[in-house]
């Protein structure tokens, strides 16, 4: 099973959820083709009632941990009650392109030594 299918089959076993889209993103990102990194993750769910987001986001990574531990380098979230899905206009923000950060970029700060 491919990591995209592991992350749709947890979540669905672990929420009731009304609205649940989880799109690979690492095609935006400094990967190989065809990784399986980078995740956006919407989740429209009553269980989120009452929650705060760090609460909601504290759930989502509990029942991802094994994916995240394994090579999911990065998760966008965004987790609704039904309300506040409709008060959205049933939509997510886009997520930003990759602006680089690969080691191998010279304009990275953390390839600059401190002594130079």
């Amino acid at each position: 099973m491919d990591v995209q299918k592991t992350i749709e089959a947890k979540l669905s076993q672990a929420f009731d959820s009304q609205v649940m889209m989880i799109e690979n993103e690492s095609h935006k990102h400094n990967v190989p083709p065809n990784s399986e990194s980078h995740f956006k993750v919407t989740l429209v769910s009553p269980a989120f009632l009452g929650q705060s987001k760090v609460k909601r986001h504290q759930a989502i990574y509990q029942v991802l941990a094994a994916e995240l531990a394994a090579g999911v380098h990065a998760l966008a979230m965004h987790p609704f009650t039904p309300e506040e899905w409709a008060a959205q206009n049933q939509s997510t923000p886009d997520s930003p392109n990759c602006l680089g950060g690969s080691k191998n970029d010279p304009g990275a700060s953390f390839n600059k030594r401190a002594d130079s």
